[in-house]
């Protein structure tokens, strides 16, 4: 049986990790949703987007002290390369992940 990932060996690794922290309540989250899985699909492999819901993972949420939904980090070999709250547009994470994340080896 395969060992489960956990956040922290997704976001060690060598591939850059969008991670959209949300809440089912929240309606700017509503709108990302969309963006992120076009980003996610026209990227492939050069970017891993996962999501986190701030109400079921309250831990993480104070250790990247999240104050508002959405927020967006981007995160390659643990290390933060950006963060940003609110909606962001597609445009500007293929700009954001192309000019700071160095691709996987």
């Amino acid at each position: 049986m395969e060992k489960k990932q956990t956040f922290n060996d997704i976001i060690n690794s060598e591939t850059p990790v969008l991670v959209d922290f949300f809440a089912e309540w929240c309606g700017p989250c509503k709108m990302m949703s969309p963006i992120l899985k076009d980003f996610a699909s026209q990227m492939g492999d050069r970017v891993r987007v996962i999501k986190i819901d701030v109400d079921k993972n309250p831990a993480a949420s104070q250790t990247y002290r999240i104050q508002g939904v959405p927020t967006l980090i981007l995160f390659q070999k643990g290390k933060i390369l950006w963060r940003q709250s609110g909606v962001v547009q597609k445009k500007q994470l293929e700009q954001i992940v192309n000019q700071l994340a160095t691709p996987a080896q």
